[in-house]
C-alpha cells in the first residue's frame, strides 16, 4: 500500500513569509508530514540547517524514514519544550520559526490515534502517546461540570451541557472506549445532522484538552520569540477561533512593546 503523499499547508505563503535562504537555521516547530520542511531545505545552502520538532514520535520516525538529508536535526519535544531543545542541540538563535498548529491530516486517518470520530477506534487523542490523559478518561472519568467546561470552552459547543449529561448517562452502562460510540452520543442529542458533523466540536474540545494545546501554544509563542534573532521571521498557521486569537493577541501585545513588526 502506498503511503499517502503529504500536502503542507499554505506552502507558498509560508515561503514567502519565512523566506528562507543561505546559511540560515530554521525551526519547523510541527514537522508532521515534513511538507514544508522540504521545502526550506531545497532553498537554503549546504550549510544551513532546519531542525524538524514534533512531540509526535511516530511523525518523527517517518520524517526518519522518508527525508534523508545532513542537514535536517530532528527533535522530538512540545512548544512548551522548544527552548531547552533547540538550545539542547546547540543553536542559541534562529533565523526563523513555522508553527503550524492542530492535527495532520496523517494523524487524522490513522485509526489508531482515536482522533476521527468516524472510526471505530480507541478514544486516544494524544499526540504524544507517552502522555497519561487519554480522551477515554476524560469521557468516563471527569465529572459532569468538567466535561461541560471542556466542550464549552475549547469546542465553543452550544449542546455542551446536554453533550456532558448523555455522556455520563451513557458511562453508567459501561465505559465509553470508541470513537464512534461516543460520535453516536453526540448525534443523538443534535438530532439532526447539518453541514459539519454533530461531534466535530466534541472531539476537537477532547483534543485540545487531552494534549494541552492552548496553554503550550502560549508557551510555545513566548518560547519562539525567545529564540528568535534580531530580524528573523515567525509563522504562525491557526485552524479554529480559540488559536487564531491567542496568536493575535499575543503579536498585538509584542507590537505595542515594539518587539515586532507584522510582516
Amino acid at each position: 500500500m502506498k503511503t499517502p503523499v503529504h500536502i503542507p499547508v499554505l506552502l507558498s505563503a509560508v515561503m514567502e513569509l519565512l523566506r528562507p535562504s543561505g546559511k540560515g537555521v530554521y525551526l519547523d516547530a510541527t514537522i508532521g508530514g515534513g511538507g514544508h520542511t522540504r521545502e526550506i531545505l531545497r532553498r537554503i545552502d549546504g550549510d544551513g540547517v532546519v531542525i524538524g520538532m514534533d512531540r509526535d514520535s511516530d511523525a518523527l520516525a517517518r520524517v526518519e524514514k522518508e527525508l534523508k538529508d545532513e542537514r535536517l536535526v530532528l527533535l522530538k519535544a512540545s512548544f512548551s519544550e522548544m527552548t531547552g531543545g533547540v538550545r539542547g542541540l546547540g543553536y542559541e538563535v534562529l533565523d526563523g520559526i513555522l508553527m503550524d498548529l492542530g492535527i495532520s491530516m496523517m494523524q487524522l486517518r490513522d485509526d489508531q490515534r482515536g482522533f476521527s470520530f468516524s472510526s471505530g477506534a480507541y478514544l486516544d487523542m494524544r499526540m504524544d502517546r507517552s502522555s497519561p490523559v487519554t480522551a477515554e478518561r476524560i469521557v468516563n472519568d471527569y465529572n459532569p461540570m468538567d466535561i461541560e467546561r471542556i466542550l464549552r470552552d475549547y469546542g465553543e459547543e452550544r449542546f455542551a451541557r446536554k453533550i456532558a449529561r448523555a455522556i455520563v448517562e451513557e458511562r453508567k452502562k459501561a465505559r465509553i472506549r470508541r470513537c464512534d460510540q461516543l460520535a453516536g452520543i453526540v448525534e443523538r442529542v443534535y438530532r439532526r445532522r447539518g453541514r459539519i458533523h454533530p461531534a466535530t466540536k466534541t472531539f476537537q474540545a477532547l483534543r485540545i484538552a487531552v494534549n494541552e494545546e492552548l496553554k503550550e501554544l502560549e508557551t510555545g509563542l513566548e518560547n519562539a520569540v525567545a529564540l528568535l534573532r534580531e530580524g528573523a521571521r515567525l509563522c504562525v498557521i491557526t485552524y479554529h477561533s480559540l488559536e487564531d486569537r491567542i496568536v493575535k493577541r499575543y503579536f498585538i501585545s509584542l507590537a505595542k512593546e515594539g518587539r515586532v513588526r507584522k510582516l
